[in-house]
């Protein structure tokens, strides 16, 4: 009967511990930009966000691989917080005004 009691309490704790590592959540997306300043300017953005844990944009392919907790923020989030700073991703548009104010070299093609 105790081996019982103590299965059934240890349960929850096993189930807990599995969903802690089903919380983080990767993604990969476009982001838009040119240079290492860009690179600095996305990273920063998406890194300010509580819930991001890992961020990496790769200049050439243009697109953001992170690895964040999907308990704290969502994945739109992500792409409205990096627009603010400028930079299109595949789900969110940079205000032109702000996009205008970045430095010449980090301006990219918009028409894509």
């Amino acid at each position: 009967m105790k081996k019982i009691l103590i299965l059934f309490l240890a349960l929850p704790f096993g189930i807990l511990a599995q969903e802690k590592h089903k919380k983080n959540t990767k993604a990969v997306f476009k982001v838009y930009g040119n240079c290492e300043m860009c690179e600095k300017r996305i990273e920063k953005a998406a890194l300010s966000i509580k819930g991001v844990k890992l961020v990496d944009w790769v200049i050439p392919s243009n697109q953001i691989n992170l690895i964040y907790n999907s308990n704290k923020v969502d994945l739109e989030t992500i792409h409205r917080t990096i627009a603010t700073k400028g930079h299109d991703t595949s789900e969110a548009k940079a205000k032109e005004e702000v996009y205008n104010e970045l430095p010449v070299c980090c301006q990219y093609d918009r028409k894509k």
